[in-house]
């Protein structure tokens, strides 16, 4: 039953996501997030520091519980949870086995925008956030859509927008973040899909029929550890292959503007691939302007709009230019190097030599021997996809509260436990397509809301600065 459905999905949704990123995606990331750096005088750069001081500065590994929310630490552990996650792993190896290594650097550029986008997403969704009698919050692009349309186009919008990010994230997302976990766990352990399955959804259901405070007391302790774990793992590997390091950053920068030298085909094909590559998988690892991670700044107890919507930006920093890049430069500095497996092998010959699931694991073996290699990734997506199912489930319910009201999350949770288990015994290759597919599609409602906001995130900025400007005065 499930093949038939897969051969009949597969190449619909692929032709849906070929036009979709290739001439809607890149085009709407590239030019919010650039909008933004202007109207906001390049913010990405400028409250960096500002960003740092905050994050760094309040760290709590406690778990205090708030009177209602999160703190802005959970808050941006709860997103970088989100960003953090099979998109650093899976994602960028399926970005660098179709797209070549130069689909990195367009992962970059992406990024280095999407750090403005962030900004305004964050400080849009404190801004336009409902806060119910009982303390419960419920702030994300429904309402700032909301807030920039008004009336029946508004309400489709925001419909429209609260479908595609159940769809996207509450259940495919979370069937691609659970096949990954199980693709990998049957590589190194030979454990079957069906008991990895089992076991997601017992510690899954824990959390998600719990509150918000629980999930903010368990991604907060998560997050952090797992970061430096895969890091330490990273960095390890890049030591190890440090002779190599020079030549892996030539061909992330050669491959970006002369693609078709490894990717073969037309140059305009090749670059048209790596762009859209570093784009869509840039997308779906950072999520900056997807509108995923507002539901989480919406969360936070700050003063100010402007406060967390820094916090955002080092969010968008630590998923990007640290975690994905590590990756990244692991998996060419041991596969595309000289003597790799996959040296000057093109899209297609790679494809066929190994798959976007089990490339991490074989990079890390290449120095840490091939079942430690394999079974380090594999612990280390565990924590990555677990956590960011928990965050997505949030983002989740709280458009389904939107829709249907509360009494339907309920329903909505053992929906998804469902779909987390089908994940881990159903084709790799349509499940990313169908996750890519609903989250583009969340992109366009996101982005026309972002930019008829414009005013609202840069007044904001300036009357923080306003503020910060009277208090040295």
């Amino acid at each position: 039953m499930f093949l038939s459905i897969e051969e009949f999905l597969y190449p619909i949704t692929c032709k849906i996501n070929m036009y979709l990123s290739n001439y809607i995606l890149v085009f709407l990331l590239l030019g919010i997030g650039f909008w933004y750096t202007i109207k906001t005088n390049f913010v990405q750069i400028r409250c960096f520091k500002e960003g740092l001081k905050r994050v760094f500065g309040s760290i709590s590994f406690k778990g205090k519980k708030q009177k209602q929310g999160m703190s802005s630490f959970q808050a941006l552990t709860t997103a970088i949870a989100a960003q953090v996650g099979t998109g650093n792993i899976v994602g960028a190896s399926g970005a660098i086995l179709v797209g070549g290594p130069g689909a990195i650097f367009w992962m970059w550029v992406i990024a280095f925008f999407g750090m403005a986008t962030i900004y305004a997403e964050a400080t849009l969704a404190i801004k336009t956030r409902v806060v119910e009698k009982d303390g419960t919050i419920y702030g994300g692009p429904v309402y700032y859509i909301r807030a920039a349309f008004k009336g029946k186009f508004g309400k489709f919008l925001a419909g429209f927008f609260a479908i595609a990010i159940i769809l996207a994230l509450g259940f495919m997302g979370c069937m691609a973040q659970a096949n990954s976990i199980s693709s990998t766990f049957e590589t190194a352990f030979h454990i079957p899909s069906w008991i990895v399955g089992i076991a997601l959804v017992i510690g899954c259901g824990i959390i998600f029929l719990g509150d918000v405070q629980r999930l903010a007391a368990v991604v907060e302790k998560i997050v952090p550890i797992m970061a430096a774990i895969f890091l330490a793992g990273g960095v390890f590997i890049l030591i190890a292959r440090m002779k190599y390091l020079p030549e892996t950053f030539g061909m992330i920068i050669r491959y970006a503007f002369e693609p078709q030298a490894i990717l073969g085909g037309s140059m305009g094909y090749a670059i048209k691939e790596t762009i859209s590559q570093g784009a869509k998988r840039g997308l779906f690892s950072n999520e900056a302007g997807m509108g995923s991670t507002p539901h989480a700044h919406a969360q936070a107890n700050v003063e100010h709009a402007h406060e967390q919507g820094v916090v955002a930006i080092i969010g968008v920093f630590i998923d990007t230019f640290v975690v994905l890049t590590l990756n990244a430069l692991v998996i060419i500095s041991t596969l595309y190097t000289a003597n790799g497996p996959l040296h000057e092998c093109g899209a297609a010959a790679a494809s066929t030599v190994l798959n976007k699931t089990n490339l991490a694991q074989t990079a890390f073996g290449v120095v840490m021997g091939e079942n430690l290699g394999a079974s380090f990734v594999a612990l280390c997506l565990l924590f990555f996809a677990f956590s960011t199912i928990l965050s997505w489930n949030m983002f989740g319910k709280i458009n389904v509260a939107y829709l249907f009201g509360r009494k339907a999350v309920f329903i909505y949770s053992i929906i998804a436990l469902l779909f987390i288990f089908i994940g881990t015994v159903i084709s790799n290759d349509l499940v990313w397509e169908l996750t890519d597919m609903f989250n583009n599609l969340m992109v366009i409602p996101n982005t026309l809301a972002l930019f008829v906001l414009t005013k609202m995130v840069v007044s904001s900025m300036n009357e923080k600065s306003k503020h910060k400007k009277k208090i040295h005065n």
